[in-house]
């Protein structure tokens, strides 16, 4: 038998590489030395007989066309390696779980919880980050599954739907509509706004004022779904979230009231995406298959009243 020219460590290090942009920085999320981060490059360039990576002076590394073809096929051979290596039958081993910053704390705890339970031979690794951070790890390898918000996603991500969470209000329990149960979302448009300032989450909320022909009063933005809520509830604004929290606590104990919102408003669509040109590990396909379950309704258990 022909021996193999390249170990997985290697390739291992080479797909840090395409991640983090550096050689150093590889050596480092590697926790190896920079000289055995560029050897593994070299040797396995030199194996192909051409290069992977551009050496953009201040800019670092970046793949080159021929590098992205064979960096994804590199990822795929890592996925089937962890598949074939392990020592249990079923799910096992490994499952890095990307998560998006509004979505983790909702769901990714009561999903990793619910399904080690159930296979308990599978360790899950969670890896929050913005779509872009995410959309980099499927890519690479480094994440076998990310849960995000369903909207301008790159092609070349598979998507399994879980759920569609309709948009909602926050208002403080000193709102003139704080007793409504539901309002038009343009009963709202003249009251000064906190808005999520998230890529992709802001254009969201933006685009629903545009579907009523209103323009919102942001009198501030937050990244931090949690700062939203405390505003709201100390009487600075307004807010609209499409994660339904099932309690009215804020940090600082203030309360928010949520308000439905009347109008025919598109959902915020939940799923969990991976790279289609990577096979699925048997525990990323199970991992897929409980969450479409655990979240089917939409993943918004009844909610509690505040301090319940």
């Amino acid at each position: 038998m022909q021996p193999i020219p390249i170990s997985l460590r290697q390739i291992a290090y080479v797909m840090a590489v395409a991640e983090t942009g550096s050689t150093a920085a590889a050596a480092r999320a590697c926790h190896v030395s920079q000289p055995s981060v560029s050897q593994a490059v070299s040797r396995i360039e030199a194996h192909f007989g051409h290069p992977l990576f551009l050496r953009l002076p201040g800019q670092g590394m970046r793949p080159t066309p021929f590098g992205r073809q064979k960096l994804a096929a590199l990822a795929s051979l890592l996925g089937h390696a962890r598949t074939a290596l392990s020592p249990a039958t079923g799910p096992a081993g490994e499952l890095v779980l990307g998560v998006y910053s509004t979505l983790g704390p909702r769901y990714a705890p009561r999903l990793v919880r619910g399904f080690t339970a159930r296979h308990p031979a599978a360790r899950i690794t969670l890896a929050e980050g913005d779509l872009a951070e995410l959309v980099r790890g499927l890519r690479s390898g480094r994440i076998d599954l990310a849960l995000v918000y369903d909207a301008d996603l790159p092609a070349d991500l598979g998507l399994s739907p879980l759920g569609a969470v309709p948009p909602h209000a926050l208002v403080g329990p000193g709102h003139p509509l704080a007793g409504a149960g539901a309002v038009s979302l343009r009963d709202l448009a003249g009251d000064p706004m906190v808005l999520i300032n998230l890529p992709h989450s802001r254009g969201y909320f933006l685009s629903l004022f545009q579907i009523i022909g209103a323009a919102p009063r942001i009198i501030a933005e937050t990244g931090s779904i949690e700062m939203l809520r405390a505003m709201v509830a100390n009487g600075m604004g307004t807010g609209l979230l499409a994660t339904d929290l099932p309690h009215d606590l804020c940090y600082d104990g203030g309360c928010v009231v949520r308000l439905a919102l009347t109008d025919p408003l598109p959902p915020s669509r939940i799923a969990l995406a991976r790279a289609s040109a990577l096979h699925p590990s048997e525990t990323a396909a199970a991992f897929a298959d409980f969450a479409a379950q655990a979240l089917g309704d939409g993943g918004t258990p009844a909610r509690r009243p505040a301090g319940g």
